[in-house]
């Protein structure tokens, strides 16, 4: 096996010109190459060969790929050797490493998205059911010739792509196992992808592992992303990532968006060091992957109020993973994608100039908010600010974000060293209080931040709120996590029927049928713009609750302790959810004491 970062040095240092241009005459173009096409033996210059991103393309055949793609598809070799014959014409040593025994056991499934990728990536320039694909695409901006060079794809309507994968040989197995096709409960296959315009997801290695299906006609979820297999997690995973890496390290900087056109109009701007997580909200392992490149990144979400939530905590997870984080602010009903458009790489590089430090961006809409004034409002402020100053695992800027946050409060710094050595929250607020006003706004905090982080509840009512977040339920959320019998009964009945927006579904027992109206009542006064935090907050609480119980039954505290970081670096909104907990069980205690 040759390590990751020793193909990532041999892709980077080989001249790819300099290869093709030894059997393919090229001549310059701008800052590309274009000659006649090697692989369909074209006389017209379709071929072109982009060294920026260290790539080649046909127009005509499709044929693409990078530096290995063309010792494999030119010489026959297959990946290993491809990667140690461009090594040895740079001059790179590979280390050697013991051999896996074997084949890749995951070869089928890498070979699977290949081929359905290829032929995706030819209905959208071929069929004639994929024009509101293509009309689509010129509406963006995004001509054919740019679309076939990004690898795009469209999923038609129908079977057919599951009769041209068999008579390709690919079997059903496989194409589930990849994530291509799904099967039905009464056994039946279906493809997993239909009447979606289609971007593909890479591995590092430039494979592709996952696709990103956005939909072309009413209905939801609106995208749609493979599921989670032996090679595609989209937690771990970043788009462009594959073609960014290089151009991340020579800025040491990354610049992180949030969906698929955002990225592709940025990269077609000239601004490469761009990548977006994967419909969902930046992971730990996302964060560690980003460190592994750059020790900076900048921000640039949507500034309304989803936009912003997402911002800050991806930018707390950025400074979970030491990095220094900026935020750009966007103009109102802007996004990177309809900036560029408008006003090119200038209006983008007016944007990126003002970006402000995280913890500066906070104070500054918080000050905006007046939360500055009066105690009441500083200390709402100060709950505010306080998981970010948490969230910096770098000391100098730990001690930054205390020095600030203490002057602009008018707080002294070691009250908040000690606030965040408690880990103390808003909850605890006259806690301590002497007499009984004190006592009473002890134990009427209880039960007002109990429902406010109740994850079975909240899951649902985001999924009644939101009825596309069921496809996600289906795959986030195992229906044993959820304890209440009511509460499990109502979302094994959504996840199976997709009864959320329909009518009240036979078979529920009383106690189902009274939280089902509570729960739709809830959904109706819920805030559209929080819904996608909700649910993920929830989700993430389920899947974590059981391991903090496991945690908090050990009796030895340099364990606890250890357990806990661990913990809390995999799942911070439910180590929150933990401290409320720990918080709210503190006060009603000393309440009782009292």
């Amino acid at each position: 096996m040759i390590p990751d970062e020793t193909i990532e040095q041999v892709r980077d240092s080989t001249d790819i010109v300099g290869l093709i241009g030894e059997s393919v005459s090229l001549k310059r173009t701008g800052s590309d190459y274009r000659g006649p096409c090697p692989f369909h033996g074209g006389t017209n210059r379709n071929f072109t060969v982009i060294p920026k991103k260290g790539r080649y393309h046909c127009f005509v055949c499709r044929e693409s790929g990078d530096v290995f793609s063309w010792f494999m598809k030119r010489l026959g070799m297959d990946y290993p050797s491809a990667v140690r014959e461009a090594a040895r014409r740079t001059g790179i040593v590979i280390p050697e490493r013991a051999e896996r025994a074997g084949p890749d056991p995951h070869e089928p499934l890498y070979s699977a998205m290949a081929v359905g990728h290829d032929w995706f990536a030819r209905q959208l320039l071929e069929l004639p059911d994929a024009g509101i694909a293509r009309e689509y695409l010129q509406s963006r901006d995004i001509p054919p010739e740019t679309a076939a060079m990004l690898g795009l794809g469209f999923a038609p309507v129908g079977n057919s792509f599951l009769k041209a994968m068999a008579e390709l040989g690919i079997e059903e197995r496989v194409l589930i196992e990849a994530g291509l096709a799904a099967q039905r409960d009464d056994g039946s296959v279906i493809p997993r992808f239909r009447r979606r315009l289609l971007f593909p997801i890479h591995d590092l290695r430039g494979r592709v592992v996952g696709l990103g299906g956005r939909l072309l006609a009413p209905g939801e979820p609106k995208y749609l992303n493979s599921p989670e297999t032996e090679i595609f997690h989209k937690g771990k995973q970043l788009y462009n990532l594959h073609q960014a890496r290089g151009p991340i390290r020579k800025a040491e900087s990354v610049l992180l968006v949030e969906g698929y056109f955002d990225v592709i109009r940025l990269s077609l701007a000239g601004i490469e060091n761009v990548v977006a997580p994967l419909g969902t909200a930046l992971t730990p392992d996302q964060g560690s992957l980003l460190k592994r490149f750059t020790p900076a990144a900048t921000i640039l979400y949507d500034s309304d109020l989803p936009g912003l939530r997402a911002t800050f905590r991806a930018g707390d997870e950025l400074l979970r993973h030491a990095l220094q984080v900026r935020v750009a602010t966007l103009p109102p009903g802007e996004d990177p994608d309809t900036l560029v458009r408008k006003g090119g790489g200038a209006a983008l590089d007016a944007v990126l100039g003002d970006a402000l430090d995280l913890l500066e961006r906070k104070i500054q809409l918080l000050e905006r908010k007046g939360l500055f004034e009066g105690v009441e409002h500083r200390r709402d402020a100060l709950d505010r600010l306080l998981p970010t100053i948490r969230a910096a695992a770098d000391p100098i800027t730990r001690e930054l974000y205390l020095s600030r946050v203490a002057q602009r409060a008018d707080v002294r710094k070691e009250v908040l060293e000690r606030e965040l050595a408690e880990g103390r929250g808003a909850v605890q607020r006259g806690s301590g209080s002497e007499g009984g006003e004190g006592r009473a706004r002890a134990t009427n905090a209880v039960p007002r931040a109990r429902g406010r982080r109740n994850p079975e509840t909240q899951l649902l009512t985001a999924m009644f709120a939101a009825p596309e977040l069921i496809v996600r339920a289906r795959e986030d959320v195992a229906a044993a996590l959820l304890e209440k019998p009511r509460l499990r009964e109502i979302f094994e009945a959504i996840v199976k029927d997709d009864t959320s927006t329909g009518q009240l579904p036979g078979g529920l027992s009383e106690d189902a049928v009274a939280a089902w109206s509570y729960l739709k009542e809830a959904a109706e006064r819920l805030n559209n713009q929080e819904v996608a935090t909700l649910y993920d907050q929830a989700a993430q609480i389920l899947r974590a609750r059981t391991q903090y119980r496991e945690m908090d039954a050990l009796t030895e505290p340099g364990e606890k302790r250890r357990k806990r970081a661990a913990l809390r670096a995999q799942f911070p909104a439910a180590d929150d959810w933990y401290g409320y907990q720990k918080a709210a069980s503190k006060a009603v205690r000393s309440a009782n004491r009292s």
